[in-house]
């Protein structure tokens, strides 16, 4: 199966049902009075964790996503349906970002964990539910709500509580393959592993996390080069990195060079992640010129405790195993946020002013708009061929500040108001 780690598509909601208009007329029921049900709510779009998905395929040729609309009122007082709601299952470790805005709408992270990605319209109120002891009998009901429509990116970033970080070819491979079932594949040839594989390790003390092998770093990573992007993000949410370093002689490479590089690489992400605990591992110690290279490693950074490992034939890792186990024990996750909205990985809180409820223009020669999500929400929800509903409409505006606002921009009476695709006339500010 491809692995297809993200994927951008639009969402919408299902739009609510429309209430009517409907009078009770029945024999020996004297002023029945106002008979119509309410429409129902649209259908949201939810997304679930499915912990059988371990890719976004499904994702890859999907543009749109859809969920049913509300069912319109009905005489008798009766609700219209419910929209079904359009369950997505997705991968376990999915995000969900609003791509106009860049922020995250949910993270899934636990089995069974259901978030709504885009909320359904509430539906329009029926006549019977305008009744009033100063309208008794209204002629006029409410439509739908639309329901939320807007882009979204789905990413799925692996749920590894321990990350294996290196060059290419330097081993990480053949370390998952022995201290897990995990068989992912294995060559002497840069990039071997183009996508991450996931295994699970027992220690051996009852202990056992999820270790990922992830595709080799180079350097300019951070910035997009190789496999870039596509390698760090998996590891932002794993708590502890294991940097495995080959010392053999054969590739001809400078391991202080190579720590730092990948180190470089690490601080260079957006993440912060060196400030996750790092185990180092001399790998390939039966090669020629191992020990030089140790000694080389060791004299550039005497402080770093470093860990000799043959992974081939599984000599030296148990004890990288239990020294993973304990960071974990005193590691806590660390929260996916970006840069700006993160201050060591605390909370930042911000004022963030209320949105306007509405934007007047002036477009000149006496016409003007007026737009906003309010405004538009509000517009959406009467029917303008009935006149009252058009008073109701207006008074609505006028409650809003529309009205004052356009007499302080300087409008006059039969000037004209743009709100959608309808046009009004100024008589008079009621």
């Amino acid at each position: 199966m491809k692995f297809i780690d993200s994927a951008k598509l639009r969402v919408k909601a299902g739009k609510g049902g429309d209430g009517i208009v409907a009078f009770r007329r029945e024999a020996h029921v004297p002023l029945g009075g106002p008979f119509g049900g309410d429409g129902g709510k649209g259908g949201s779009i939810i997304f679930e964790v499915d912990t059988h998905k371990t890719t976004l395929l499904d994702f890859k040729f999907m543009k749109l996503l859809t969920a049913e609309n509300g069912g319109n009122g009905k005489s008798k007082k009766m609700f219209g349906a419910d929209g079904k709601d359009r369950i997505v299952a997705v991968p376990l470790g999915t995000i969900v970002r609003n791509l106009e805005t860049g922020k995250i709408i949910a993270d899934l992270t636990n089995v069974g964990q259901r978030e709504i990605i885009c909320k359904g319209g509430l539906g329009g109120r029926g006549n019977f539910s305008f009744k009033s002891s100063r309208n008794p009998a209204p002629d006029f009901a409410e439509k739908g709500e639309e329901g939320e429509e807007f882009d979204i990116e789905v990413e799925l970033k692996l749920l590894a509580d321990v990350g294996l970080v290196g060059f290419p070819s330097v081993g990480k491979s053949t370390i998952l393959s022995v201290v897990s079932s995990a068989k992912p594949e294995i060559a002497d040839y840069p990039f071997t592993t183009l996508s991450p594989k996931l295994g699970v390790v027992n220690v051996g003390d009852g202990r056992s996390f999820v270790m990922a092998d992830l595709p080799g770093l180079i350097e300019g990573a951070s910035q997009g080069r190789g496999l870039g992007h596509e390698f760090l993000k998996h590891i932002e949410r794993c708590r502890v990195i294991i940097h495995v370093i080959d010392m053999g002689k054969m590739t001809g490479r400078d391991v202080v060079k190579d720590y730092e590089t990948i180190n470089n690489e690490l601080e260079t992400y957006k993440y912060k992640l060196m400030q996750r605990p790092q185990i180092v591992v001399a790998n390939k110690m039966d090669e020629e010129g191992a020990q030089k290279n140790l000694a080389k490693l060791k004299a550039a950074y005497p402080d770093i405790e470093i860990f000799e490992t043959i992974s081939l034939i599984n000599e030296g890792l148990q004890p990288v195993l239990y020294r993973a186990a304990d960071l974990l024990d005193i590691t806590d996750p660390f929260p996916l946020q970006d840069d700006e909205d993160s201050e060591e990985f605390g909370v930042v809180y911000r004022f963030e002013p209320e949105p306007e409820p509405f934007i007047i223009k002036n477009l000149g020669n006496g016409k003007w708009a007026v737009e906003g999500d309010r405004v538009r929400k509000l517009f959406r929800r009467f029917n303008f061929e009935n006149p009252d509903e058009v008073m109701r409409f207006a008074v609505s505006l006028k409650k809003m500040g529309v009205n004052d606002a356009l007499k302080e921009r300087g409008a006059q009476k039969n000037d004209e108001v743009f709100i959608e695709d309808y046009v009004f006339e100024i008589t008079e500010f009621i």
